[in-house]
């Protein structure tokens, strides 16, 4: 009997050589999922990266394939980070500049039913284009309460309808999506990063901007008491650290001299 040989179509044998060339010729390899991104925003977001990182969305079989084929050990590194719904980006840029880039190129999104509320949902008051029928019924479902303006509907009060962390529900996500109130957004998620001239997979890539710098802010905030309280001399310090030290100067005083005044007295009224 001979032996099966495995047939490769010659498409698959062009897309493999491909991913081999550009893993071997860009500086950074970054993995970013793509999970639930329509086919619109995709192309939205490919458009902004183009001339900054070429983006693929191959097979898994065939990106392990490339990199069998691109000889290069350290890459292999990649093959636990890529799971389903994945895209892969090719880049001179750094891996932390380009998960920057994904982040920032996220979008608002509508929400789904059966989502988890990343914080409170409120529709606020003011105005609306919706106009006077069903949708009365449906807001008043929410407990919201509306006044007719100019043959629209103008909403009273604001009002949370559904509170950070819950499900939303069916009615709530129908409602937000009337009036155009997007709570998430949508986009590249960096899942890890490879640097190909260090040879080094990140794998923290998807960093929060916002929540990063508000941890330095905190860090800092508590660094300068424990220099100070430590006696450890800088720039930042050196001003409480002059200031420590004379109040500890003072109380020194203090306890020395209170004894003599006591003696003082003592041999006086004798």
């Amino acid at each position: 009997m001979t032996a099966k040989s495995t047939h490769i179509s010659e498409g698959k044998r062009t897309v493999v050589g491909e991913l081999s060339e550009l893993f071997k010729k860009h500086k950074t390899v970054l993995i970013a999922s793509i999970k639930n991104i329509p086919g619109s925003q995709f192309q939205e977001i490919t458009k902004k990266l183009r001339g900054k990182t070429v983006v693929k969305v191959p097979k898994k079989n065939l990106v392990f394939k490339a990199i069998d084929s691109s000889k290069d050990v350290e890459i292999k590194k990649i093959e636990e980070k890529i799971d389903r719904d994945f895209a892969l980006l090719f880049s001179n840029m750094d891996c932390f500049d380009l998960a920057m880039e994904l982040i920032k190129n996220k979008s608002p999104s509508k929400a789904k039913a059966g989502q988890i509320a990343p914080f409170d949902i409120e529709i606020p008051a003011g105005p609306t284009d919706l106009v006077p029928g069903p949708a009365i019924s449906e807001l008043g479902a929410l407990g919201i309460q509306i006044q007719i303006e100019g043959g629209k509907i103008t909403i009273k009060n604001p009002k949370i309808v559904c509170k950070k962390d819950a499900k939303i529900p069916s009615n709530v996500a129908d409602m937000m999506s009337k009036l155009n109130i997007k709570p998430f957004t949508i986009g590249f998620i960096p899942v890890a990063g490879f640097d190909n001239e260090k040879k080094i997979l990140y794998s923290e890539i998807n960093i929060n901007p916002e929540k990063t710098l508000q941890d330095f802010k905190e860090a800092y905030g508590k660094a300068l008491p424990f220099a100070v309280n430590i006696g450890y001399a800088t720039p930042e310090t050196i001003t409480f650290l002059i200031g420590k030290a004379g109040m500890h100067e003072k109380a020194i005083e203090k306890i020395t001299q209170t004894p003599e005044l006591n003696s003082s007295s003592a041999e006086e009224t004798n």
